[in-house]
């Protein structure tokens, strides 16, 4: 029983992906919105739950890389098509709607297949950038399509780049401690539910910041490298001119 309880937390995160799905369909964004974010609490403590009941398994990472490309990939991307991609080009709209899983999709395939650095993701983690877009979506009436474009196409490369972001999910939960667990859940749903956008806003920020660290970072790394080129170019050319002589 103790093994299964990490994959209840996966189910659940599966479970709030298609219910925010068909909330999207009948248009209620924010609550659509509030899955994803539970959905995430859901998918940051499966994890944690089988590491702390040492419960871990091949399957537990299977069935959670499967939960993710629906809460995280198909998920998000529909709630933006339905309020942002309606009313532009059917064939954009739907291309655009599904890069964003695809890419999902070959985040976590290389997460499974490739070990990472230590203490980082390589590429945006699709919780993340599935959190941003499906809060993004609430503001699509101030924010024109194009740029929901950009937004979209921006995460979706992230998430494949070699951008190296933080790796919070090794911070564990004491055993001792699990069992206050469905409190904690049951607690952050009520809030979620009670003020669905104020926690959607909420949440937005520290999202957007932790993708905009990759940005800052891979800027960061490309100028250095630029650097290194031309002095690399600089020593390169001295040496010829000297040989000249």
């Amino acid at each position: 029983m103790t093994k299964s309880i990490p994959n209840m937390f996966t189910l659940g995160n599966l479970f709030l992906g298609m219910i925010g799905i068909i909330l999207a369909t009948e248009g209620r964004t924010s609550m659509a919105a509030i899955m994803i974010i539970i959905a995430m609490l859901l998918d940051g403590l499966d994890g944690r739950v089988a590491r702390a009941l040492n419960a871990q398994s091949e399957f537990g990472k299977e069935l959670d890389s499967l939960s993710d490309v629906i809460s995280f990939g198909v998920a998000p991307a529909f709630i933006m098509y339905t309020v942002a991609f309606t009313d532009i080009n059917t064939a954009l709209a739907w291309t655009i709607t599904a890069i964003f899983p695809m890419c999902g999709a070959l985040r976590l395939a290389r997460f499974n297949v490739r070990p990472g650095i230590p203490g980082y993701f390589i590429g945006l983690p699709i919780p993340a950038a599935g959190g941003v877009l499906a809060t993004l979506a609430l503001f699509h009436e101030e924010i024109t399509a194009p740029y929901m474009i950009f937004a979209m196409l921006l995460l979706s490369y992230l998430m494949v780049s070699s951008v190296k972001y933080p790796n919070f999910k090794k911070i564990g939960i004491p055993k001792t401690a699990i069992k206050f667990t469905p409190f904690v859940i049951v607690g952050a749903v009520m809030v979620a539910v009670f003020f669905p956008e104020q926690t959607s806003m909420l949440i937005f920020v520290p999202l957007v910041l932790y993708a905009g660290y990759g940005l800052q970072q891979n800027f960061r790394r490309l100028t250095r490298k630029n650097r290194r080129k031309k002095k690399d170019d600089h020593k390169s050319d001295e040496a010829y001119n000297s040989s000249d002589r």
